[in-house]
């Protein structure tokens, strides 16, 4: 007889290792399933300042690390495993793997989301080292410096105009002559001295030894590849989240954003969404394990109210068995 879980968590970042603490820490059996590198990409950042108590080795690894570490402690189980699909149809859910399948009373998907890349030499490389996605996370770094955002839509330009509060100098890099984001923000960065807009441009390389020092341009008009020198480079061409396997199984605005009320509950009864998968305003570490600890304890009020009067057949009732 196979183990049927009180709740099964899709992804082993931030936002799933928190709802794996808080479904163990109420004697729920939990299991955290991800893919890749535990931590998300709260794990490729190089410092996590801006997490309350993290003064001590506050780099994404490390702070994720120890979520997982205290996860586990208090009895979630953390899977290695690739998530191809789902069965919603019944009240128990069944998770699809490429090698078997887990069966939960309820799931909470917190697969997050990625940056999409420029796909320029060195980008990889450098990232947490001084190539980053996101201002709000790194512009203290950049203090006094100067730095380069790559993009023209809304986030492209807000997020330049916040970096001026840290640094000397912001260089807008965009591949059009014109943005695509709203004009009243436009005005707002055209008028903020700081700011400065290198049009019909693309990034060909980020380089630097162990840290950015620079990037070549490419004028998309005239092809001619100019050197930038630079501290830092914010790249704003969007996120993607990571919801291809739920896709059709919840709803999800046009985006693949999946769509969830404060409860974290989605549209399919006892399937819980937290994290940066979700439709939100602020998608931040803190905002992340905030969202998986709504869910878990949602998942576990679901699951009292759901299965308080129901006897499946065959199946024992301790022990994280039905």
């Amino acid at each position: 007889m196979s183990k049927i879980y009180d709740v099964a968590i899709v992804g082993g970042g931030p936002a799933g290792l928190t709802a794996g603490l808080y479904a163990a820490r109420a004697k729920m059996s939990a299991v955290i399933i991800e893919k890749g590198k535990w931590g998300g990409q709260a794990s490729t950042t190089e410092e996590l300042e801006n997490y309350p108590g993290s003064i001590e080795h506050p780099t994404g690894p490390s702070v994720t690390e120890r979520m997982k570490n205290q996860a586990e402690a208090f009895g979630a189980e953390c899977m290695k495993a690739e998530v191809t699909g789902f069965d919603f149809s019944d009240k128990i859910k069944i998770v699809k793997l490429s090698k078997g399948e887990i069966q939960a009373k309820s799931v909470i998907f917190a697969a997050g989301a990625q940056p999409m890349l420029l796909g320029a030499k060195g980008e990889l490389e450098l990232r947490g080292k001084g190539v980053s996605y996101c201002a709000t996370c790194d512009a203290d770094f950049f203090t006094e410096l100067e730095v380069v955002a790559i993009g023209g839509g809304d986030t492209a330009v807000e997020e330049s105009i916040y970096l001026t509060r840290f640094a000397e100098k912001v260089t807008i890099v965009h591949r059009r002559d014109e943005f695509r984001a709203a004009k009243s923000i436009v005005e707002k960065a055209m008028k903020n001295d700081k700011i400065n807009v290198i049009w019909n441009s693309v990034v060909e390389e980020i380089y630097g030894d162990g840290i950015v020092e620079g990037l070549k341009l490419k004028n998309i008009q005239t092809g001619e590849i100019t050197d930038l020198k630079t501290d830092g480079v914010f790249v704003f061409v969007g996120t993607k989240p990571i919801t291809e396997t739920i896709k059709g199984f919840v709803e999800m605005d046009a985006k693949g954003y999946i769509v969830a009320d404060e409860e974290m509950r989605t549209s399919v009864e006892g399937v819980f969404a937290a994290g940066d998968v979700r439709v939100k305003s602020l998608r931040q570490v803190i905002t992340a394990c905030a969202d998986g600890a709504v869910a878990a304890v949602n998942a576990e009020k679901y699951i009292e109210k759901t299965f308080e009067h129901i006897t499946l057949p065959d199946a024992k009732k301790e022990g994280g068995w039905i």
